[in-house]
């Protein structure tokens, strides 16, 4: 992982596209504040933020940590029951109609208009938390699943037919590795969804976590507290991002979108 992450960094030339354009931006960031001097309440400046947090980085590690744990809980819950939802919409017209149009029924539905719902049902541990993540990362997983699963070539399954391979073999060996590819684009878009949903949990019922945070800081109008824990959201997201990709390429070398 050492060596991906290495050669990411080093030949990749979009990671280093992306990386210069966060420096160029942070350092324009604290050059406009210390030319123009907004007030601290409206915009502070990097080294602010970097600073707030140096002064209790335990603080904000145990509530990042509080936040990761919820995400990874409610992603792998997700994938799980995504897989298996998908297959057996594929496998079940009854399923289709009804498992299929009720997710997407709930997709339409604000998550943040549920949260409340959840919070009454669940109480105010972890449990809505975990409910809120995983409505909102399942539907891209159930929906690039079903797709990889469908879209197998229809001579693979005639042939497949004329060996007599049972339905149980068609799923294993032809339509799961078919619907891979599917199914690690809806996890990228699930995992930064399951981050969103923990996020929205924490404001709704947060004792703890960087959402809990951002809300206690917003009430006390501590701006540069809500952009360290800003921050610290968009690198989860990130590196949890990338470690889904990284996955790609251990598991779908042959793809053509890893040549």
């Amino acid at each position: 992982m050492i060596d991906w992450i290495y050669n990411k960094l080093v030949f990749d030339t979009r990671a280093r596209d992306v990386i210069l354009v966060l420096a160029v931006t942070v350092l324009v960031w604290e050059f406009a504040v210390y030319i123009f001097q907004p007030p601290a309440i409206l915009l502070p400046a990097p080294s602010a933020i970097w600073a707030d947090f140096i002064s209790t980085p335990g603080t904000f590690l145990r509530h990042m940590l509080y936040t990761l744990s919820t995400t990874a809980m409610a992603f792998v819950l997700s994938v799980v029951l995504g897989v298996v939802l998908s297959i057996g919409i594929v496998q079940s017209r009854l399923l289709e109609r009804t498992i299929y149009t009720l997710l997407v029924a709930l997709n339409s539905v604000p998550k943040v208009a549920l949260a409340p719902l959840f919070v009454i049902w669940l109480g105010t541990g972890l449990e809505p938390k975990l409910a809120v993540a995983v409505m909102l990362a399942i539907f891209p997983i159930v929906i690039d699943t079903v797709l990889g699963l469908r879209s197998v070539d229809p001579d693979m399954l005639n042939l497949a037919r004329a060996t007599r391979a049972s339905n149980f073999q068609v799923l294993y060996k032809i339509r799961l590795p078919n619907a891979l590819p599917s199914l690690f684009a809806g996890m990228k878009v699930a995992i930064s969804f399951a981050l969103v949903g923990a996020i929205v949990g924490e404001f709704v019922a947060g004792g703890n976590g960087l959402g809990f945070l951002v809300l206690v800081a917003q009430g006390q109008f501590d701006t540069t507290r809500v952009f360290v824990s800003l921050v610290l959201l968009g690198l989860m997201g990130t590196v949890l991002f990338y470690m889904v990709d990284f996955a790609e390429r251990l598991m779908l070398p042959w793809h053509v979108s890893q040549r």
